[in-house]
């Protein structure tokens, strides 16, 4: 049976491990990515990795998930935020194939995630679904019969940069938002707080972490509806570490979206939550490869 590496490449940590052609995950490994030492030494990061599964296993393909601006036709990245200098224009698929002589394919982050949910996780089966990771930022994905949408210079749903009238949707809707605006609150440093520390006060009923959910979910519906408004979809597929916290977002966002959204629209739009959580960049990066290679 055939067998393929999937690497997810992000700021912090860099997953990967083995899928075979039946879509399984056969083992998964991680390694800090030191995003600092910019994008060459990531390159060999991933080089390595190659090749040491090589020792063991054959490959028939290099699946990649990457942080950052994809073209996913020259498999390269075209841009990068400061957080990972000399990024922009590394050439993983170029590079990869000509150093191994395997078919390597690499796709952002945040489609891949995307994908991963409408092939085989919580929005599977979707016509057209959205994709909305919340974290640091906000990244987003259109994605058609599971499909993702590039747009024309491959830079479609860019949403974290969506403007609301008080800001950036990133600037207001995000984890690091909804922390920022509780340690303030606190009159606290930012760095001693989290979202795990703020759901766990709010089990304690600590009035100022609950309003600060509340405003995230006020912007984060603002945004939601926005987005429904242009691509209508099925199904808005909701991810990132701090939507692990269902119970407790789920009813208030479904309620705040539907607040924002006309009725005809509102009553055919499904709030669902990420199934795949930290594997959805692995999955998705193969899913992604499947599809270029045909």
């Amino acid at each position: 049976m055939k067998k393929y590496v999937a690497i997810d490449i992000g700021g912090t940590s860099i997953k990967y491990g083995l899928i075979d052609e039946e879509a399984h995950l056969l083992v998964s490994q991680e390694m800090p990515t030191e995003a600092h030492k910019g994008g060459p030494e990531i390159l060999k990061k991933v080089a390595t990795i190659v090749s040491t599964y090589l020792e063991e296993v054959s490959l028939s393909g290099i699946c990649i998930s990457s942080a950052g601006m994809v073209d996913p036709d020259k498999g390269e990245i075209f841009y990068a935020g400061p957080q990972i200098p000399n990024y922009a224009g590394t050439q993983f698929k170029k590079d990869l194939e000509a150093q191994f002589g395997i078919p390597c394919e690499i796709e952002n982050d945040v489609n891949c995630a995307g994908l991963a949910e409408v092939v085989s996780g919580s929005g599977k089966g979707a016509k057209v679904a959205v994709c909305l990771t919340v974290g640091t930022g906000i990244g987003g994905c259109l994605l058609i019969d599971s499909h993702v949408f590039h747009g024309f210079s491959n830079s479609a749903c860019e949403v974290g940069y969506l403007h609301l009238p008080d800001g950036a949707f990133q600037d207001l809707a995000s984890t690091t938002a909804l922390v920022r605006y509780v340690a303030e609150a606190h009159g606290d440093d930012v760095k001693d707080w989290n979202g795990r520390r703020i759901f766990q006060e709010i089990q304690k009923g600590n009035p100022l972490c609950v309003q600060g959910v509340d405003r995230m979910v006020h912007y984060l519906a603002k945004g939601i509806a926005n987005i429904c408004y242009v691509a209508n979809p099925e199904v808005v597929i909701l991810g990132g570490g701090i939507m692990g916290q269902e119970a407790i977002l789920k009813p208030k966002i479904e309620a705040a979206v539907k607040a924002n959204l006309v009725s005809s629209i509102a009553e055919k739009t499904k709030i669902v939550f990420a199934q795949h959580q930290n594997t959805a960049g692995m999955f998705g990066a193969y899913y992604h490869f499947k599809q270029k290679q045909g």
